[in-house]
C-alpha cells in the first residue's frame, strides 16, 4: 500500500497516485504491475523455481517507493503463492526493508476475493455472509410492517448492490 499524501476520498487521491507511480513498471516480461486507486500489484510468474526476477522486481519498487518518498506499508502488504504441483517446493518468504511480508491463503483483491486456489469458495463465503446481514434487517423492517415500497428501496439500495457489486 503506498501513501501519496492525499486524504482518502479526496478527488486528487488517484490522479496523485497515478503521477507519482507513473515510472514503476515492470522490469522483467515475466512480471507485471497492476495499478488501481491507491494500490499495486506485482504479479510474476516463476519458472523452474527461479524467483530472481519476481524478487528484484519487488526489490526494484521498494527503491522506486524510498526514491519517491512513498510510504510502503509492509502490514497491508501480502504475498500469495498460486501453485499447481503436487508437491510445491517451500518457497523463502519474501522481504521487504528486512520484515517478512505475510504470506496468504485469499486476499482481497479490487472487489472480490481471491484464493490460492483459484476457486470461489472465499468470495462466495464472504459475499454469502456480507448479504445474510442485509437481510437480517429487511427482516425487521417486514415484522415492523414497513411498507413494501419502502422495503424495496432499502433491499436495492442495501443488499442488491452488495450481491451485485460487493460494495
Amino acid at each position: 500500500m503506498l501513501s501519496t499524501g492525499a486524504p482518502q476520498g479526496c478527488v486528487l487521491s488517484p490522479l496523485l497516485f497515478t503521477l507519482l507511480t507513473h515510472d514503476s513498471v515492470p522490469s522483467n516480461n515475466t512480471n507485471h504491475i497492476m495499478k488501481f486507486a491507491d494500490g499495486m500489484t506485482v504479479v510474476g510468474l516463476i519458472a523452474n523455481n527461479n524467483e530472481a526476477a519476481y524478487r528484484c522486481e519487488v526489490s526494484q519498487l521498494v527503491q522506486c517507493c524510498k526514491d519517491n518518498n512513498h510510504f510502503l506499508n509492509i502490514e497491508n502488504t501480502k504475498e500469495m503463492v498460486n501453485d499447481f504441483r503436487r508437491r510445491p517446493p517451500q518457497c523463502p518468504p519474501l522481504t521487504i526493508n528486512g520484515a517478512a511480508v505475510e504470506r496468504v491463503s485469499s486476499t482481497k483483491f479490487l472487489v472480490g476475493n481471491i484464493s490460492e486456489d483459484l476457486t470461489w469458495t472465499t468470495n462466495t463465503t464472504q459475499l454469502a455472509r456480507k448479504a445474510q446481514t442485509h437481510l437480517h434487517f429487511l427482516h425487521k423492517l417486514r415484522t415492523a410492517h414497513v411498507p413494501l415500497s419502502i422495503m424495496c428501496y432499502f433491499y436495492r439500495g442495501t443488499t442488491e448492490s452488495v450481491i451485485t457489486l460487493d460494495s
